[in-house]
């Protein structure tokens, strides 16, 4: 049976390293955590055991990209789209045995986009968002016993994102009414709160002890969005003729893997080493791909620090981007098609990305009861 784990454990890491990405910036990544932290023991609950969570995200994109030429123009001539993006995400996990466990993420978002095209391009404006994103919830399974396997081990877990967050946020844009008159319309995609899809979800964690400091860690997690578009204008067609198969909001798919090393300075004291690769991919697994979508994704390297004493979780963790693409959409290839000429829209990418966790657990339903 050790030796089954050892091999799956080989068959899975090259996988994960390799499939997918989540990048940050303009191109729509929504919040999705699928565990606490990159240590088996931060992981695994007992039967009865609840854990509370809360993660902050925040990252700063303004470096474009088309493909991954980066058009370093953009911000000398201060023409660069800017995103300032704070994420507040509180959940909870609950073991419903010591192998199957439960989860929900309540996220809370708050944006701020500045940018010269969405505003007639002659002055720079901003436009927010805020408010509740989608709301996940799901259920994973270990799939050795945690009581027997203490070194290493693997969860599956299956899950599905709620629409709960607001995909229509507006604010003024101005200099694009009659006369150069402000207007109300929807904000960017890449700050609406939502997207408007119930979205099924598998993930993967995949953790194993190679000595008494030293450990390994996988996750790998992939967001399936059957809805092509959510009928949101984004009055695209109305910065080019070309740009009129954009003219709606598209709802994608979301991907995101890391791998990496972790050594114990001490028994509650942690530092990690490892790869992060994410995104949005350029096509749908279930339903279309049409509608106005940025793909894009990001290669970063991801230090870590993991912080455990007693029931006190605390992981931070700063992943830098190394290598940032933003590639031919569907409608810029349907675009490029039409017209004959060469078309690859651009994104706005972020150069890191902070991270920072704070868990609570509670003690087990048996704990209690020993203890009376």
């Amino acid at each position: 049976m050790k030796n089954s784990f050892h091999i799956c454990l080989l068959l899975f890491i090259p996988f994960l390293s390799i499939k997918s990405s989540f990048a940050q910036g303009c191109v729509a990544i929504r919040q999705m955590s699928t565990c606490t932290g990159s240590e088996l023991a931060s992981n695994i609950l007992q039967k009865g055991q609840a854990q509370i969570g809360f993660n902050y995200r925040y990252f700063k994109s303004f470096r474009h990209f088309r493909g991954t030429h980066e058009e370093s123009d953009r911000v000398a001539n201060g023409t660069e789209v800017i995103n300032n993006a704070n994420g507040f995400e509180f959940s909870l996990n609950y073991g419903l045995s010591t192998r199957l466990y439960a989860n929900i993420s309540l996220p809370y978002v708050i944006n701020e986009r500045s940018s010269l095209y969405e505003h007639g391009r002659t002055e720079r404006h901003s436009t927010f968002s805020r408010g509740l994103a989608d709301v996940r919830m799901g259920i994973g399974y270990w799939l050795l016993n945690p009581e027997e396997y203490k070194k290493g081990n693997i969860a599956l877990g299956v899950g599905i994102k709620i629409p709960t967050g607001t995909y229509n946020a507006s604010d003024i844009f101005y200099n694009v009414g009659i006369n150069q008159s402000p207007q109300v319309r929807p904000v960017d995609q890449s700050i609406q709160p939502g997207d408007g899809g119930f979205s099924p979800s598998i993930d993967i964690q995949i953790y194993q002890m190679i000595s008494s400091k030293f450990s390994i860690y996988a996750t790998g997690f992939y967001l399936f969005s059957p809805r092509e578009t959510n009928g949101i204008k984004t009055f695209r067609e109305t910065l080019s003729p070309l740009l009129s198969n954009e003219s709606i909001m598209s709802v994608t798919d979301q991907f995101s893997s890391r791998f990496g090393l972790n050594y114990a300075v001490k028994h509650t004291l942690g530092f990690g080493l490892g790869a992060r690769y994410e995104g949005i991919p350029v096509n749908d697994i279930i339903g279309g791909s049409l509608g106005f979508r940025r793909p894009g994704n990001i290669l970063s390297i991801e230090p870590s620090l993991n912080y455990m004493n007693g029931n006190v979780t605390i992981s931070f963790n700063v992943p830098i981007a190394l290598r940032r693409e933003r590639p031919q959409s569907v409608t810029d290839l349907a675009t490029e098609i039409e017209t004959g000429m060469p078309r690859n829209g651009d994104s706005a990418f972020a150069d890191y990305l902070l991270n920072l966790g704070v868990y609570y657990r509670f003690k087990s339903t048996n704990e209690k009861n020993t203890l009376k």
